[in-house]
């Protein structure tokens, strides 16, 4: 396990409710410190009495291609083409019979048009300062496991986490 061991248990943080938390073990990615979450939860631990903290946590935008019009507008149809179908769904209550199909392609189509118009004129209107596509998520630079202070010595116990 990729784990940094703590010389002496963190207790500086108090949560929101009074309770002293201290910190278990520190990992440099979320997915081992859910793992020993985990490793807690199988040994029938109370885990709604631990935590996940991200610390040093910073925005990350990953660009994933270019952008241009055309695509403004493919992207603006599908996202119409959904709140299309969305309304044509909200009007099926009130459609009896095959009618209701026609309510269906209708609305759909009108949306993805509208969809399409907004996303170009929109990709437009930036006058190229922003050229391309991007996903923005949140990463922390490590993350500890924290556990109540009243379980901290179980905890250790079940995940062999020492103390040194």
């Amino acid at each position: 396990m990729d784990v940094t061991p703590q010389g002496t248990p963190y207790d500086g943080e108090t949560t929101a409710a009074g309770r002293r938390m201290l910190t278990l073990a520190r990992f440099p990615s979320y997915p081992a410190a859910q793992h020993l979450i985990d490793q807690l939860s199988d040994a029938g631990f109370p885990v709604e009495r631990t935590r996940i903290v991200g610390n040093g946590v910073r925005s990350v935008e990953t660009v994933t291609g270019r952008m241009t019009k055309g695509k403004a507008a493919v992207y603006g149809a599908g996202t119409g083409a959904w709140i299309g179908l969305f309304i044509a769904l909200l009007f099926a209550i009130f459609t009896i019979g095959p009618v209701w199909w026609g309510v269906l392609l209708t609305t759909v189509l009108i949306g993805a048009v509208f969809g399409a118009i907004a996303g170009f004129v929109g990709h437009w209107a930036t006058g190229g300062r922003r050229d391309f596509s991007s996903v923005t998520a949140l990463e922390a630079a490590e993350y500890e496991v924290q556990v109540d202070a009243d379980l901290y010595g179980e905890a250790q116990r079940i995940t062999g986490q020492s103390v040194r």
